[in-house]
């Protein structure tokens, strides 16, 4: 890999109606950009729904949860089934102590859950390889001992941990630099709220009792939209290692291609897949391309093959500058034909080629190194 190497992930996909992601009154939430009100989906939203999926595809994801010390505590007694819970709580405290994070500890007669003051991510690998730290050493409270375990605690990270990153205001020091950034999906084009008006009926009412049981409305919308997110391979390697960082990278950009927040999805069932997708891989820096939506689509025969004319255009505007040095890759998967980069035709071949140039990338940094 070059010493910066990064990969931008450009999604256009039609949603129709639905409430992907809700704002305090229940509202799909929205954004002002160009003038006009989008429909607008936030990165965070976007982020826990590629966590689900990676998940429900038996990829190891890492915990977000006060609960830590309770997994830790599990782990220890799963190693050593004898030891006293009085022992295991005296080794989790000691471990705790050592990397710097306060945990509220149960006062005599309560059950036991004691937790960290805020969520504290972790991986199994992690909690586990502290369970086996603590059973190991007698003393967990020397130097050394304090420095092996925070090792301990910021190695073997689940996938969702390098790629996410992980802040702990107790020690900064146990902090992980989120190697991915995603960005708020939003509507290529001008959205107006819609509201829907349901009734719900009482099954056992008498025949002659007339009205509905309740009845209500959903605020909804349909669009059109862009999302974004990068990689900085350089540190998805720091965390993970060059070979898994290939494959980590390469398996988020497929999650987030076909992931989606499940916000009331039994409503408006709005499973949709992508209709263009462009990777594009730099030696320099990462490059959102909204900008060519500010000034947003018009239409009233649909808004995809106009929104992608945009964005290929201002791909192709930055790229003439010299605004950005060449990339070493740009290809497209896309319903359309394209003017911006290697068009692909099956979703494998195209994470095939993504694998390849990160490859490729990889064995430039070991000759450079």
């Amino acid at each position: 890999m070059k010493n910066n190497v990064y990969v931008d992930i450009n999604v256009l996909q039609t949603v129709p109606s639905s409430n992907l992601n809700r704002d305090d009154a229940g509202a799909p939430k929205t954004a002002l950009y160009g003038g006009v009100s989008r429909a607008r989906v936030s990165s965070q939203s976007w982020k826990r729904a590629v966590r689900k999926a990676f998940e429900a595809n038996d990829v190891t994801i890492a915990k977000r949860t006060k609960k830590v010390p309770q997994l830790l505590s599990a782990a220890i007694k799963t190693l050593v089934p004898e030891m006293t819970d009085k022992d295991v709580l005296t080794k989790v405290q000691a471990i705790f102590k050592a990397t710097g994070i306060k945990i509220a500890v149960p006062k005599d007669g309560e059950d036991g859950r004691y937790e960290t003051g805020a969520l504290l991510m972790v991986s199994p690998g992690q909690i586990e390889k502290l369970a086996q730290y603590a059973v190991d050493h007698e003393s967990l409270d020397d130097k050394d001992a304090k420095k092996e375990i925070k090792a301990l605690i910021k190695g073997d990270q689940a996938i969702d941990l390098a790629l996410f990153g992980r802040m702990v205001a107790d020690n900064p020091e146990l902090n992980v630099d989120a190697a991915t950034q995603v960005a708020h999906a939003l509507s290529t084009h001008e959205v107006v709220p819609e509201f829907d008006y349901y009734t719900a009926l009482d099954d056992a009412k008498e025949e002659d009792q007339n009205g509905a049981a309740m009845l209500g409305t959903i605020e909804f919308n349909s669009a059109t939209l862009y999302r974004y997110a990068n990689i900085n391979m350089h540190e998805l390697s720091h965390n993970l290692g060059a070979e898994d960082a290939i494959t980590g990278a390469v398996n988020f950009i497929k999650t987030f291609m076909l992931s989606m927040p499940s916000g009331k999805q039994n409503t408006f069932a709005n499973k949709t897949l992508p209709s263009y997708v462009m990777v594009t891989v730099r030696p320099d820096t990462p490059v959102n391309l909204v900008s060519a939506f500010e000034e947003p689509v018009v239409s009233r025969d649909g808004y995809m093959k106009q929104s992608e004319a945009k964005l290929e255009a201002a791909y192709q505007k930055i790229t003439d500058q010299e605004l950005v040095e060449k990339p070493l890759l740009n290809v497209v998967l896309s319903d359309y034909d394209t003017t911006a980069g290697q068009k692909i035709e099956t979703l494998p071949k195209f994470l095939d080629a993504i694998t390849e140039s990160l490859k490729e990338a990889v064995q430039d940094e070991d000759t450079n190194n």
